[in-house]
């Protein structure tokens, strides 16, 4: 979709660790499905609900300190995940 002057508009999503608002493309989707499963969605693609993070390592200790994932998705979110979700971060860079 196109607005007036055939700029294109870019999603803006807010970074649940540092609560800053960025360029969808520059955050990293994390997702929790219908099992109840949360992961990183590196492609975007996954079904579920959604999270936006920084790829930054930073952001995610910040939203784990704050629980900010756990309020984003109403449940609580053991250290295990947080800690793949470390790793995965790491990797992708």
């Amino acid at each position: 979709m196109q607005g007036k002057h055939g700029v294109k508009k870019v999603p803006m999503r807010k970074c649940i660790g540092c609560n800053e608002m960025k360029p969808k493309k520059e955050l990293v989707r994390v997702v929790k499905n219908k099992e109840g499963e949360i992961s990183l969605d590196l492609t975007g693609k996954k079904a579920g609900r959604g999270a936006y993070l920084c790829q930054n390592p930073d952001c995610l200790a910040a939203a784990r300190k704050h629980r900010g994932l756990e309020r984003a998705f109403s449940c609580r979110i053991p250290d295990e995940i947080y800690d793949r979700m470390e790793k995965e971060l790491k990797e992708h860079e």
